[in-house]
């Protein structure tokens, strides 16, 4: 299956899925790369070329990429990414 373009429809789908499924890798996302360690919460509102925007504690922050995204897919591997690439918390 080819991947789509990304365009506001597939940013709103993408940001759909990570809300309902992943809202935790969300949150990680505003913390990590949004700078904002102490945040609460995280909503996924926009993925674009350059960078995803976030909502997080009722403020916008944009988290760019280390690359323009060229599809669905490369989003999809991108946030993937992202998130493996953070630093695990200790175990307790």
């Amino acid at each position: 299956m080819a991947a789509d373009p990304l365009s506001p429809a597939v940013s709103d789908r993408i940001c759909k899925h990570m809300n309902d499924d992943h809202a935790s890798a969300v949150l990680a996302y505003a913390r990590h790369y949004g700078g904002v360690a102490e945040a609460t919460t995280a909503t996924m509102r926009r993925v674009g070329t350059e960078a995803m925007e976030l909502e997080v504690d009722g403020q916008s922050v944009l988290v760019p990429f280390d690359h323009p995204l060229s599809d669905s897919e490369d989003a999809h591997r991108t946030l993937v990414a992202m998130l493996r690439a953070m630093p695990r918390p200790a175990d307790a």
